[in-house]
């Protein structure tokens, strides 16, 4: 049975500040359609901007993890994506009134509580899923960075972390799936090095730091006029150096809280990939650079992945979802330029189209009219006509829109067509449509034989602002 995708019920909204921004913010999670995914929008800006969460969105890992689009960004998202793939939720818009998620208690707990309060629905389209098809690894040798991803019908993690520091040692921690998620690894808190805090602290970094939502290790020697200087500014009347080696303004919730933290962290960051995953994650000293570096990595194998996709084969004497009068509500083009005579299958991620090619085309009569094949360019024409209705099926007035190549990558031909061939065409999304622009995967078949491949990129553009511009 297809696990369906899943989102909240209704709205639910927490409060707090940011922890290096010291901004005060509201987070509202709200239902989102199906496809729709994780988004934010900044609904203080003008325009109310949205950001994908996505790992090509990404513009700094300095003190957390950053997204920016569309003249916008959010700070510190790890927190709220871990929560978001810890609650097992697929779609989901994250309205935020500030430029960084608040940090709360430095965990993601609260958060998974809210999203559990409101509760969580099924949806009608099926999850998709990227599993692990081989090893995919990625090191950095001068941070000693090793981070691999093997093949597992499931999402497992593994995590280790060493500081070379005498308190905090070497940690290991792990879950065996992701439904362990809020029991074992949600309440675990960020932390930091007092060294690190004192140098934040002196250049006004963690505007909105306390010590409420962090675990300070102590890394050096400490004086009694340090700590009560350490005291005075967060307020309080004491502070003391724990037997464990932290700042006594806390109790550790675990013993290798750190290390849990530090996995949840990777959790958050390896949401931005797009798409839930199953595989085995192990690291070893991970951060959010390279976290966002491996997303990246992983990414790209799903890109690949889909374009090695088995196609199944068709028949073209199939009762057609759409024939070439159909065709023409949504294509402007008209013989004898339009190639496409029926469509056979379209989804929001895919399309089927045939081509029946005969003789009396009109491209024949000049191209080797002694011995007639069909031109290349022709066939990427007629593969990029079922593509574009693919694109057009996603406006609701097909006829009001023209697509346009921007790019063509990674061409073949395999085998010539001629007269007496249908080509069966497949166009498959590789990723999501973004601001009218589709890149597609496609390929043309003739029975079984594989005879023309493609990469296209177009862009979808309304009739009226073509005519002015």
């Amino acid at each position: 049975m297809n696990v369906k995708q899943k989102t909240i019920k209704s709205e639910i909204s927490v409060k707090g500040v940011g922890l290096h921004t010291g901004a005060n913010v509201t987070l509202t999670f709200c239902p989102a359609p199906d496809n729709h995914g994780f988004k934010f929008q900044r609904t203080d800006l003008p325009g109310e901007p949205i950001i994908d969460a996505d790992c090509d969105n990404v513009t700094d890992t300095a003190r957390g993890t950053t997204i920016s689009q569309n003249g916008a960004r959010v700070s510190t998202v790890e927190h709220v994506m871990a929560s978001l793939v810890g609650m097992d939720l697929d779609n989901v818009l994250l309205k935020l009134d500030g430029p960084e998620t608040p940090i709360m208690d430095g965990s993601a707990i609260l958060f998974v509580e809210a999203l559990e309060s409101v509760g969580v629905i099924a949806q009608e389209t099926d999850r998709e899923y990227f599993t692990i098809p081989h090893n995919i690894t990625y090191t950095e040798a001068d941070r000693k960075v090793e981070i691999v991803a093997m093949p597992l019908d499931d999402y497992r993690f593994t995590c280790m972390i060493d500081y070379n520091s005498p308190v905090l040692g070497s940690q290991h921690a792990g879950i065996s799936s992701i439904a362990e998620f809020k029991k074992e690894i949600a309440s675990c808190r960020t932390f930091c090095f007092l060294h690190e805090l004192e140098y934040q602290l002196q250049n006004n970094l963690i505007k909105g730091g306390d010590l409420n939502n962090a675990i300070v290790i102590v890394d050096k020697e400490v004086t009694k006029t340090e700590l009560a200087h350490l005291a005075k500014i967060f307020n309080r009347s004491a502070i003391e150096v724990a037997p464990q080696g932290i700042l006594n303004n806390m109790e550790l919730r675990y013993q290798n809280e750190p290390a849990r933290h530090k996995l949840l962290d990777m959790i958050g960051d390896l949401a931005l990939v797009g798409v839930h995953l199953k595989g085995h994650i192990m690291a070893a000293r991970p951060g959010h650079a390279a976290n966002v570096a491996f997303a990246k990595k992983i990414k790209a194998a799903i890109k690949k992945e889909k374009g090695k996709k088995i196609q199944k084969v068709y028949d073209a004497n199939a009762k057609p979802l759409y024939d070439v009068v159909q065709i023409m509500d949504i294509l402007p083009h008209r013989q004898p330029f339009l190639f496409v005579d029926k469509v056979l299958e379209l989804s929001k991620t895919h399309v089927v189209g045939v081509k029946n090619v005969t003789m009396n085309e009109d491209f024949f009569r000049g191209h080797f009219p002694g011995a007639p094949v069909m031109p290349g360019v022709i066939q990427i024409e007629a593969m990029a006509q079922v593509g574009g209705i693919l694109v057009l099926s996603t406006v609701p007035d097909p006829q009001n829109y023209l697509t346009y190549f921007l790019k063509i990558d990674n061409v073949r031909f395999r085998a010539q067509v001629l007269p007496g061939d249908t080509i069966i065409f497949r166009c498959d999304l590789m990723e999501p449509i973004r601001r009218g622009i589709a890149q597609m995967k496609g390929i043309g078949m003739v029975g079984e034989k594989i005879v023309v491949e493609a990469e296209m990129m177009a862009q979808i553009s309304r009739v009226k602002e073509t005519e002015t511009a």
